[in-house]
């Protein structure tokens, strides 16, 4: 692909003072998931060197956004088979009590 298109990139981090796992996702312009991907690694390397007992996973997932970001872009998607009801599947994979968002 030649031209430029817009990427949401999943990164996942272990914050070992904290002991938590992050997982951030980022924007980028790239002409491919591969150079996204390799662009968000290296913000990820740099994110962790100002965060003191923080490393990156080394587990990384890209999106091809369609079209420019706004308001209501979907940004990041990832689709997962699994026969569990809808309640079972969000509270094993999203809402398990041990989060910390805000």
């Amino acid at each position: 692909m030649d031209d430029l298109s817009w990427y949401g990139v999943r990164c996942v981090f272990r914050h070992r003072r904290l002991g938590v796992y992050e997982e951030r996702v980022t924007l980028w312009t790239a002409r491919s998931s591969d150079e996204a991907i390799t662009r968000a690694e290296a913000e990820a390397v740099e994110y962790c060197e100002g965060l003191d007992g923080t490393e990156y996973t080394g587990f990384a997932e890209s999106f091809r956004m369609y079209g420019m970001p706004e308001e209501g872009a979907e940004v990041f998607s990832l689709m997962r088979e699994s026969d569990l009801p809808a309640g079972a599947y969000v509270g094993k994979f999203f809402a398990t009590g041990r989060e910390r968002s805000g």
